[in-house]
Formats: C-alpha cells, sequence, structure tokens
C-alpha cells in the first residue's frame, strides 16, 4: 500500500473507471470528473465501434479481479467472418486451440465499469466540465464555461484519461520540449445496426468479425449480447465511394444493393440509421513527455490516441495501468520514479500499436478478399502449427501474447520480408506445404 494520497482522474471513459479501481485498492482518495452526464442515465449515441477485448485487457482485469465479471458481458469471436461482393462467404480463424477475442458494447462495459468504481470507493462528478490544470501543484479548474468564473480543486496527483482531445494534455502542450502531433484519417465512420431475430437469436454468426472487405472502404459487424449487431460502415470523406456521394435515399439504396448486397435481409434500418447517426471522425494523436514532475500524468488515449483497425485502442490502455501499477508496486511513494519509468516504458510500445492498428484497415479492406494474402497467411499458419517455437503470426503476437508491442512490430516486419521470399517459390500455389518450402522458411529464419 502507497501512502494515501488525494487524486483527481479526468475522464470517465474505460482506461478513467480502471484506474480509479487501481488506485482505491493502493488506497488513495479517488475523484473522477466528466464533463458528460452519467453515462448510465443516457442512451448511446450511435457513434460507436464495437470494443475487443484480448489479452492483454484481460490480463489488467484478471490483475485485479474483474475478468469473469466482464467475461459475462462479452461474447467470444474466434474468427474473421468475410463477404466477398459476389456472395461468397470465407472464415479466417485468429489463433489456435479456440483462441479469441471478445466483442463489447462500449455502453454497456462502461456502465458496468463505473459501477465497479464506485462499489470499490471511488466517487464520481457528471455534468463537471474542467478546464485547466495547474502542473506544478495538481490543482484542476472547473467551470460553466471556459471564459466564465473557475474553481480550484486541489489534488495531490492528477492523472488526464479524458481522450483525444485531452484538457489536461491541452496545458502540458504548452511547456517547452513538449511534443505532439495529430492526424486526422481521410476515412471517416457511421454506425449502422442488424436488430436480433424475433425470438432474441443473432441473424449471423455472432462468434464472427464480419468484415465486407472492398478496397478503400469496407463494412464491419460484431455481435451484441441483446442479439443485434453493431456496424460500422468505414469509407473515406471524399472522392469515388465516399461519404460525400451518399447524399439521398436512392444513392445509399443503391450503393448498398450493389456493394453489399447480403445485408439487405439483416439491416432493415439503413436508410433511417444512416442518415440519422452521425459520420464520425478518425485520429492518430502522438505526444511526450506524458507526465509532469511527480504531479500530472497522461493515460489512454490522451497520451496515445488510435484507429481502431486492430482492435487495441482499450487494450493499449488498460495495459498502460497494468506497467503503471507494476512500478508503483516497485518504487512506493516515489512518483517521480513511477512516471518517469511508465512513460518511459510505454511510449515505443504506443506508436509500435498506432502503425500497427494503420496498416490493419489495408489488411482488413483489401487485403482479406485477396487470394495470394490468404495462401500467405494459410503457409503462415501451417509453419506455426509445426513449429510453435520458430514463428507465431503477428496477429497472434498482439492480441494473444504480451509480448510489448514494439518488439511485435519489429518482428512482424522481419516475418513479412521471409512471407515475401517464400510467395515467390514457382507454383507456390501447389506446394505451398510441402518439405521445400519448410526448409525455406527456416532457413530464411538463420
Amino acid at each position: 500500500m502507497q501512502t494515501p494520497k488525494k487524486i483527481a482522474i479526468v475522464g470517465s471513459g474505460l482506461v478513467g473507471t480502471l484506474l480509479a479501481i487501481y488506485l482505491k485498492k493502493q488506497g488513495h482518495t479517488v475523484h473522477v470528473f466528466d464533463r458528460s452526464p452519467d453515462i448510465r442515465t443516457v442512451e448511446f449515441s450511435g457513434r460507436s465501434i464495437n470494443l475487443v477485448m484480448s489479452n492483454r485487457g484481460w490480463k489488467t482485469l484478471q490483475d485485479i479481479g474483474l475478468e469473469h465479471e466482464i467475461k459475462k458481458i462479452g461474447i467470444p469471436v474466434d474468427k474473421r467472418a468475410i463477404h466477398l461482393q459476389e456472395g461468397k462467404l470465407n472464415y479466417q480463424y485468429y489463433g489456435k486451440d479456440g483462441e479469441a477475442i471478445f466483442s463489447l458494447s462500449r455502453g454497456v462495459l462502461n456502465r458496468k465499469m463505473i459501477d465497479l468504481a464506485e462499489n470499490a470507493g471511488a466517487e464520481f462528478f457528471f455534468n463537471r466540465k474542467i478546464w485547466d490544470v495547474s502542473l506544478a501543484t495538481a490543482t484542476l479548474y472547473e467551470g460553466e464555461t471556459e471564459q466564465g468564473e473557475w474553481t480550484e480543486l486541489k489534488y495531490d496527483l492528477v492523472f488526464g484519461a479524458d481522450g483525444a482531445f485531452s484538457r489536461i494534455r491541452h496545458r502540458m502542450q504548452r511547456q517547452s520540449m513538449f511534443d505532439y502531433s495529430q492526424e486526422f484519417m481521410k476515412l471517416g465512420y457511421k454506425e449502422l445496426h442488424i436488430p436480433a431475430n424475433t425470438d432474441g437469436t443473432h441473424k449471423i454468426d455472432k462468434n464472427s468479425l464480419h468484415i465486407w472487405p472492398r478496397g478503400n472502404f469496407m463494412l464491419m459487424a460484431l455481435a451484441n449480447l441483446d442479439g443485434s449487431f453493431t456496424c460500422t460502415l468505414f469509407m473515406p470523406f471524399e472522392g469515388e465511394n465516399s461519404f460525400e456521394q451518399l447524399k439521398d435515399e436512392a444513392t445509399l439504396v443503391s450503393f448498398f444493393a450493389n456493394y453489399f448486397p447480403d445485408t439487405k435481409e439483416v439491416i432493415p434500418d439503413l436508410v433511417k440509421d444512416f442518415f440519422k447517426n452521425p459520420t464520425s471522425y478518425l485520429a492518430i494523436m502522438k505526444c511526450y513527455p506524458w507526465a509532469y514532475q511527480d504531479k500530472v500524468a497522461l493515460i489512454g488515449d490522451s497520451a496515445h490516441a488510435i484507429v481502431p483497425f486492430y482492435g487495441h485502442g482499450m487494450n493499449a490502455g488498460f495495459e498502460d495501468i497494468t506497467i503503471l501499477n507494476e512500478f508503483i508496486l516497485k518504487f512506493g511513494d516515489d512518483w517521480n520514479t513511477i512516471f518517469a519509468e511508465y512513460q518511459k516504458s510505454r511510449k515505443p510500445n504506443a506508436d509500435a500499436i498506432a502503425e500497427l492498428s494503420r496498416r490493419n484497415f489495408v489488411e482488413m479492406s483489401s487485403k482479406t478478399a485477396d487470394e495470394k494474402f490468404l495462401l500467405q497467411k494459410k503457409i503462415e499458419k501451417w509453419f506455426s502449427d509445426k513449429h510453435p517455437d520458430k514463428w507465431m503470426p503477428l496477429y497472434s503476437r498482439v492480441t494473444f501474447s504480451l509480448q510489448p508491442y514494439s518488439e511485435a512490430l519489429a518482428i512482424g516486419d522481419f516475418q513479412n520480408k521471409i512471407m515475401e521470399e517464400v510467395m515467390q517459390i514457382e507454383n507456390i500455389e501447389q506446394k505451398w506445404n510441402s518439405n521445400e518450402v519448410e526448409q525455406k522458411i527456416i532457413s530464411l529464419l538463420a
């Protein structure tokens, strides 16, 4: 146990609430502030992408005894279901021996996490706008408007868990020697909905991540516990096959009939959902340092917002907490060292998962429909099954292991160079699982 401190967390999202539980277990007084209403009292907004929990996220929950509580509200997903335009359906299994990620509704999970944090003793303050922080004194400034009167709220430590457009980071950015970059993707997304059957069952396979890959755009669907699916349409904002083109009902219906014909029966409210739900943006945000002395630190998206194509935004944020907690256990009350080691450890891994996530859009939207790519994945799985000590596919490294993201990225790049050579072997389609191919990979690994 540490010496008790009075700690504020700005942001009641998934990372902020889980961090609150960890800090309460250490004996601290924890106050969580959020400018939005209590999510438990509002209808979810129609701008969500379902979350997937993988090993890194489960590890953080396991360490605090919450894994089984959260598994109850998730659905295991052990494969991709690739819906090709001509109507064919391909399945690609993720790992081995039934390894699975878990589909979770963001709204359901966030409500649950707030309940758990309150049960642990954290206090929540909703509809409270934090506009600024004094880095030297860990004092928050709260008020109704940015230009109006502010109240001072004094703390021993402040954590910024307030997302990609963090007010806490905004103050840190005004220091000298603070690096910051923000990049908006040319892609946006829109939430759609597949309702449950009348008996509450799912209309399509609930244990698959459904992808309709169409080159520079794609549709994706993940199951919810109530029998429905949250669907997400990812498209460029402008140009051919973009959101700017889908301005009226006739164009939209014709577009879906052409590119996603097998969704006609399962997305009955396409037109209503499409024009009601907002078109949302995707941004990659990087910064450094993440901490100021022993007073203020960033965590989760406020330190490293990424795009959702690897399903690791939440997992990376939860892993921040795992690493932070390891340094708390190691360095006790020395918050200066805790924060210094935490940011040094996490920064290269946050940059690596940002890069992996960016690349994975191309894999999901284009390569999953490419025969050559599918053969490459088949060879990798075959070789990995024969030589698990020599080869673990990149996806498994990222999703089913706790290997640092930066190592997974470096090894993945090395393995990809090997596979590029393997795919050049004459008649690889016929001899993909031959001794020749096996020996070639072994020699290239050496």
